[in-house]
Formats: structure tokens, C-alpha cells, sequence
């Protein structure tokens, strides 16, 4: 058995069944507000994002009981409010498993909620869980993702990404075929990166960038969400590396998906405000599925993400994101539009 096997397994088993917990009410999440919670920076929460956490904390916490987790959410306003707490445990007791989660009752899915408060760190074992990555592209039937990663030592070992609503076949960005909906992307540190049906209908299969012989060719993979990346000074850096084809739009580390098998060849998540702080939750998982599929990932000015240093990236601003052939000319191209 190679190392962190067991760990990318056990992964894979939690991140399969959240992304079905979420996939369960998708149809009618977004007319259904009693499901629904505006956090205090304004962004949206649902039921969905606390069941699938507490079915992913709940099988770490079964598999490996001394593992912290830095998770997105906690569960202080499910234990003041009754009947969204019985809504999520409604969702979670659909989903969970007896064998392979610690969740008998509510108290125990509170419990494992709020097992994601970890402060993070740069020594030791620690997950990084974000339940449903684009909470906002889930509410609008696009696409959202399940991501979870083992951090040892502040390095990315294990990644892996639910994207429900992600096609299959990878020239397209949706399909009305229903069967062809559901990937599941996962990646061990110096082991490749693979991709299979959500279902686990078939076996992995290994993953690359595109490679391309100059950046005219590239097509940029972008947030749909203006607040989220500067899509005008993206716009800037397209035409000073020669780019004029039309770039694909998507929520969540989705992005981070279809650029490592190719769908798009380079994704920039460009600083729009001096002090916001990138979450870790947001980009491990995609890291190293990135690295390991033969791309680069850095921050605006060249610096690897460093995973180490709590909650948030604060050591790093902006991410770029290229295969390597092209990347030196595209993180030349953001440091000149940037300054």
C-alpha cells in the first residue's frame, strides 16, 4: 500500500457521499430559504453546506480521531435554531454510514461541525474542508464543488474535488445528459492526478494540462463572481499574452478540475481588495491536483501558497495558475498589469 493511501480512500469515501447529500436537494435549494443563512460577511450557507461537513468531519474524525480540521462553517446557528438543525440532520441521517462515520444523533453531527474550527498550523497532520466550495453557483444550478485535503507540515499530501454538476467529458462545461453529470478528481503528492465519475462507475484515470507551444493558444478559466477575481485586469493580461478565444466561467475549485485535464489552460483569481485573505479550504484540494497534473501554482508575485500559516493564505496574494511550459509568460504578464 503507498503512503496516504489509506488517507485518499477514506477521502474519496467522504467527499462521494457529501457530494450526494448536496446533490439531493440541488433542485430546490434555491427557492427554499428556510434552508438557507446569510453569514455575517454577507455570503450565503445553506443546509446542504453543514450536512456535507459534518458527514466528511465525521468520517475523519472515525478513520483518524487525532486529526484536526480547519472546516468553512460552525455550528452555532444550528445549535440556536431547532428547526434548521433538524433540517440538517434530516439531510445528514440520508447520507451517513454507520461503519464509516462517528454520527449517531445531532449532538454528535453539532460535535463534528464544530471538530472544523482548527486554527491551522505548519506542524502536524490537519484537513482543510470546504463542504460546498461556491455556495453561490449551487443556488444558481451551476457548478459547485466538495474539496477536501490532508495538509502534513504545512504541505498539500492528499486532494480530493466532488464537482456534481461537472460533465464527464471534459470539451463540455454542462450537458442535459443527466448519466454524464458527477466527477470526483482526486491526487497523492508525486502519485499523479486522476478523474472518475462521480459514481464510481468506472476507475480513475490520469489527468494533464494541455500542453501548448505559446499562450496565443491558452483559454482562461475564470470565477463567475466578479468580487471573486478581478476580471478586468484578467482581461488586460489576455491581450498581452495573445489570448483571444473565449474563456470558461465556473464556480468553485471546479476551475481547478477543468484546467488540470485540460478543459482550460489557465485560471487567475486576482487580488480585488488590499486586505482580503484567501482561505486555505479554498485552494488546497486544487493545489496539488494542479501540481500534480503537471501545472504550476503560485501567487501574484511568484511565491508557492503556503498552507502553514493558519485559516488563510495571508502570506500570499492573488493565484495563478498555468501549465509549466507557459507559466514564466503568464506571471510575467500579471506582474505587469499589476505593477
Amino acid at each position: 500500500m503507498s503512503q496516504y493511501s489509506a488517507e485518499l480512500k477514506v477521502a474519496k469515501d467522504a467527499v462521494r457521499r457529501a457530494s450526494a447529500l448536496a446533490a439531493s436537494i440541488a433542485s430546490t435549494i434555491a427557492t427554499d430559504t428556510s434552508g438557507q443563512v446569510t453569514k455575517s460577511d454577507t455570503s450565503p450557507v445553506t443546509v446542504a453546506d453543514y450536512g456535507a461537513q459534518a458527514i466528511i468531519i465525521g468520517t475523519i474524525k472515525k478513520a483518524f480521531p487525532s486529526d484536526p480540521v480547519v472546516g468553512e462553517e460552525d455550528a452555532d446557528v444550528l445549535r440556536k435554531d431547532e428547526g434548521l438543525r433538524t433540517k440538517v440532520w434530516d439531510l445528514v441521517k440520508g447520507h451517513r454510514s454507520s461503519s464509516a462515520d462517528a454520527l449517531d444523533d445531532t449532538n454528535a453531527m453539532l460535535d463534528a461541525i464544530d471538530w472544523g474550527k482548527y486554527e491551522g498550523g505548519n506542524t502536524g497532520r490537519m484537513w482543510a474542508l470546504d463542504p460546498i466550495d461556491g455556495t453561490k453557483g449551487f443556488l444558481r444550478g451551476g457548478q459547485y464543488a466538495v474539496c477536501l485535503a490532508l495538509i502534513v507540515d504545512g504541505h498539500v499530501k492528499v486532494g480530493v474535488i466532488g464537482c456534481p454538476n461537472l460533465s464527464t467529458i471534459p470539451t463540455q462545461v454542462a450537458t442535459q445528459e443527466k448519466k454524464d453529470l458527477g466527477v470526483l478528481a482526486s491526487a497523492i503528492k508525486d502519485q499523479g492526478a486522476f478523474i472518475e465519475p462521480l459514481s464510481g462507475e468506472s476507475d480513475p484515470s490520469p489527468i494533464h494540462f494541455r500542453h501548448l507551444h505559446n499562450t496565443a493558444e491558452a483559454t482562461f478559466c475564470e470565477s463567475v463572481e466578479a468580487g471573486h477575481s478581478s476580471h478586468s485586469d484578467q482581461a488586460q493580461i489576455a491581450q498581452k499574452l495573445g489570448i483571444t478565444k473565449e474563456g470558461v466561467r465556473m464556480d468553485s475549485q471546479a476551475k481547478y478540475v477543468a484546467v488540470s485535464r485540460g478543459q482550460a489552460d489557465i485560471y487567475l483569481r486576482l487580488p480585488v481588495s488590499a486586505t482580503y485573505q484567501e482561505k486555505i479550504w479554498d485552494h488546497a484540494s486544487g493545489n496539488i491536483l494542479v501540481t500534480e497534473a503537471g501545472g504550476t501554482v503560485t501567487d501574484k508575485d511568484g511565491n508557492a501558497l503556503n498552507f502553514g500559516v493558519g485559516r488563510t493564505l495571508k502570506e500570499n496574494k492573488g493565484v495563478i495558475v498555468a501549465e509549466k511550459s507557459i507559466f514564466p509568460k503568464v506571471l510575467e504578464a500579471v506582474k505587469q498589469v499589476l505593477g
